[in-house]
């Protein structure tokens, strides 16, 4: 039996910054929990385990109380101090098994988590790493105007409506839902009104959120061939079974079989394919649009990167075309200003618009009224629609260096695919190169792309690299792609050939 004053005495650390109260407390606790004292056993009284340990009594009349309040023990006046008996009831969980039958531990996570769980594990596509040289669909945050963000933000507190500290009205900030339909109308020729304006934090939770309200567990979804993973991986964890339509150079192109079974969603990037940048025809666009409404499918239009498009003005939206209330517009303000703002937002149709509003507030409980608050004064400002033009330019520049430094260095031997618009263009590589190997090998050298690979849902069509540029200082980019070249010609060429063509 364990002789408590002197078992503390050993354990406590009085030169710790951990409070004495806190660390006689936690020692009681595990030795109650571990069986060292048993249920029953009498506790010194306050006094003496005081001056055992040589500390005031007062602080151990406090872990006492605590003790007595969380059930560790119990007290009764007059009689002292004694451990309560904790042990779980052996009827309901059953024996405890003994050392010899104790089944050996998992050895990893995956035996306590779902299906679903273990897929979206297996097929996650995020990196560790979420800035440098070349990571793709990330801006320049150095960029932004945090000075100009800064004086809004502080102007808004000083004088802040309580209103803006609570939780946000379906659908979000008025304002900023003003603010949002005026510059989609104009920028994306998007048709709505502030009414039809959701706000959410990015991409996925709009995805999720429509997904929740008009699909159910095993309906079908049309995704493109190949697609972002963060999309797909939202839909699969909804119970969603994915059929992967392919892309051609002019979008989405489903074939004869995959029209005989119409889905409940078709999800599409018309206007900048994710991730070869193609734009889908407008013959295509009027077709899925007909197909919609005859079929009763719910097209999700994920409009990323439109509006940095080089060369071209932006391409309107599949939602303007739309006549049938078929399209849930999505959009981010992640990557035309800083990803940390998680600011999204969604145009639905108007007989949907309380259906969201309330299942938004339902199910996320959405907040952040003064971030929004801001946002909608940088918007009314014009600071949205000039940091656009600046960064325009900038990505612009970026992605004309880097494409440069392809061409020195390889020629026409890889292809660069979808860089007229985004954040990012696709570096192809020879058929036999595994673009896997590459990007880890990459990622060792010290820079970050992405694999074509993991963008297919079925059996891999096109070899390559999604290279990102928008993150790279212009004096970077070239020592930064001399090392991805390095890595490109080890695993395209072998050594011998990386070595002749650098002679």
């Amino acid at each position: 039996m364990v002789i408590l004053s002197d078992w503390l005495a050993a354990q406590l650390d009085k030169a710790s910054a951990e409070p004495v109260y806190r660390q006689l407390l936690q020692l009681t606790q595990q030795a109650i929990l571990s069986g060292q004292l048993a249920p029953g056993t009498k506790l010194p009284s306050s006094r003496l385990l005081a001056g055992d340990l040589g500390i005031a009594r007062n602080t151990v009349l406090h872990v006492y109380d605590q003790l007595s309040a969380e059930g560790y023990v119990l007290s009764s006046t007059g009689s002292g101090t004694y451990v309560a008996d904790t042990r779980p009831d052996s009827a309901a969980v059953g024996a405890r098994p003994n050392a010899a039958t104790r089944a050996v531990p998992e050895p990893s996570p995956r035996g306590d988590m779902s299906m679903r769980g273990q897929r979206l594990i297996d097929e996650a596509g995020v990196s560790a790493r979420q800035w440098g040289a070349f990571m793709p669909g990330v801006p320049d945050v150095a960029e932004f105007p945090s000075r100009t963000w800064s004086r809004l933000q502080s102007r808004l507190w000083k004088s802040v409506n309580p209103e803006l500290l609570t939780y946000a009205p379906g659908g979000g900030y008025r304002p900023l839902r003003r603010a949002l339909s005026d510059y989609l109308r104009v920028a994306r020729s998007v048709r709505c009104t502030p009414d039809q304006i959701i706000i959410t934090t990015g991409i996925h939770q709009s995805i999720d959120l429509a997904v929740r309200l008009l699909a159910d567990v095993g309906d079908r979804a049309w995704v493109e061939e190949p697609c972002y993973w963060g999309a797909r991986s939202v839909l699969q964890a909804s119970g969603i079974k994915l059929a992967p339509i392919p892309v051609d150079g002019e979008g989405l192109n489903p074939r004869e079989s995959d029209l005989r079974h119409p889905p409940r969603i078709a999800l599409v990037t018309p206007s900048h394919q994710y991730p070869l940048g193609m734009v889908m025809s407008l013959a295509r666009r009027r077709t899925l649009l007909e197909y919609a409404r005859q079929h009763k499918v719910w097209i999700i239009e994920d409009d990323y990167d439109s509006e940095f498009r080089y060369g071209s003005r932006p391409l309107a939206s599949l939602q303007g075309l739309d006549d049938s209330d078929r399209v849930i517009y999505v959009g981010s303000l992640g990557k035309l200003l800083f990803p940390g703002l998680r600011v999204g937002y969604m145009v639905v149709p108007e007989r949907l618009v309380e259906v969201f509003r309330t299942g938004v507030s339902e199910l996320y409980r959405e907040g952040q009224l003064i971030q929004q608050a801001v946002l909608a004064e940088f918007i009314l400002d014009g600071y949205l629609t000039s940091h656009v033009r600046r960064m325009r330019t900038l990505y612009g520049e970026r992605r004309q260096l880097l494409i440069d430094a392809v061409t020195q260095r390889f020629g026409d031997a890889l292809p660069v695919m979808g860089d007229e618009a985004g954040l990012h263009f696709v570096l192809g590589l020879p058929e036999h190169c595994d673009d896997r190997m590459v990007t880890a090998a990459s990622y060792e050298a010290g820079v970050i792309v992405r694999p074509l690979a993991s963008y297919y849902l079925g059996k891999q069509q096109r070899k390559g690299l999604l290279t990102g540029y928008a993150c790279v200082a212009h004096e970077n980019i070239a020592p930064a792609f001399t090392t991805l070249a390095r890595v490109i010609e080890e695993h395209a060429f072998g050594a011998k050939g990386a070595r002749e063509r650098v002679a």
